[in-house]
């Protein structure tokens, strides 16, 4: 029987997904394990606070939480949780890691769209006008910022900006979370991150466009620019656009943990952070787990676009469905 290309992608993703549930979770066990020093005393430090935990607290806590089982015992444990779909619950809050992560997804998906659609604007605009205005004297500052900002990591993007625009020119709130002035300085450092890639891609595509046949016998025709690129440019710039976005969703997925906890946003990758220091490890596992899922799924959202988009990458998968019903 012939499956569609949704049933197909469907299927893949569920077995990527299986695949980073598995490995995300061991790795964070075992991380979290090779760090210096006492879990038992960092989780009471989370519960109580440094001023309050003594050995008789510490003490209590590994009991409570198992904590002096065999590692082995303890990811067993959490493995077969997740099994049955339950991710624990947290060592420091008591609160079920799940309701933590449910509530704290919808903060790192805003600023992950917004900062996505924010590098497509920009890398657009940027390699557009590198492309189709490469003599104005604007055009040859591209090239030079597109080569600053990949060179510079998330973190350094997030500080200039707080100290720009943040603090000396007082237009946007540092940190923090409220209304959508403070989405705006987040998100932007993080599709600063992007920019230079898309920047390239739309520009290399604009340039091959420019210098095919079919452009320059439209122009021959009379017909004007705008509509001469709407028709020959719009189709392989968007394929590329989405497949190199695509490929780089992991710098977004990266920088969100940067970004949030430079910002104080109150999403996964804060969440993860804060886990880290006070030994969480079901909160570790947790927000590994959403961080890895996400990417797999924005991922498969991507290639399953372009995939729509390009017919060419559909016929191979036509051709063999029809040649096994025949």
């Amino acid at each position: 029987m012939g499956w569609t290309l949704a049933a197909r992608q469907g299927i893949r993703l569920l077995g990527q997904g299986a695949l980073v549930a598995g490995a995300v979770g061991a790795l964070s066990f075992v991380m979290t394990r090779a760090l210096p020093g006492d879990a038992a005393y960092r989780i009471a430090a989370g519960r109580y606070g440094y001023d309050m935990v003594d050995t008789a607290a510490a003490e209590a806590v590994r009991a409570e939480l198992g904590l002096d089982q065999p590692a082995w015992q303890q990811l067993l444990h959490w493995l077969g949780d997740l099994l049955q779909f339950r991710l624990g619950t947290s060592m420091v809050s008591g609160d079920p890691v799940a309701d933590e992560i449910a509530h704290q997804l919808g903060h790192t998906l805003q600023l992950s769209l917004v900062a996505w659609l924010l590098a497509m604007v920009l890398g657009l605009l940027l390699g557009g006008w590198s492309a189709l205005r490469s003599a104005h004297w604007s055009a040859r500052w591209i090239q030079p910022l597109c080569t600053v900002l990949r060179a510079s990591p998330a973190f350094v993007l997030g500080v200039v900006l707080m100290l720009a625009l943040g603090v000396h020119l007082d237009w946007l709130p540092v940190a923090g979370h409220g209304d959508a002035s403070y989405l705006v300085l987040p998100a932007l450092a993080l599709a600063l991150t992007l920019v230079p890639g898309i920047t390239q891609v739309v520009g290399q595509q604009l340039q091959q466009v420019l210098a095919s046949d079919a452009f320059e016998f439209a122009q021959t025709k009379g017909m004007p620019v705008h509509a001469a690129l709407w028709r020959h440019a719009l189709a392989p710039l968007a394929l590329g656009t989405l497949a190199y976005a695509g490929m780089q969703l992991v710098l977004l997925v990266e920088g969100v943990v940067v970004v949030e906890s430079l910002v104080a946003w109150p999403g996964i990758g804060h969440a993860l952070v804060h886990a880290v220091i006070s030994r969480d490890v079901p909160m570790i596992q947790g927000t590994a787990l959403a961080m890895g899922l996400l990417f797999v799924l924005l991922n498969g959202l991507v290639d399953t676009a372009v995939q729509w988009l390009d017919p060419r990458l559909r016929a191979p998968a036509t051709t063999r469905a029809n040649g096994s019903a025949a």
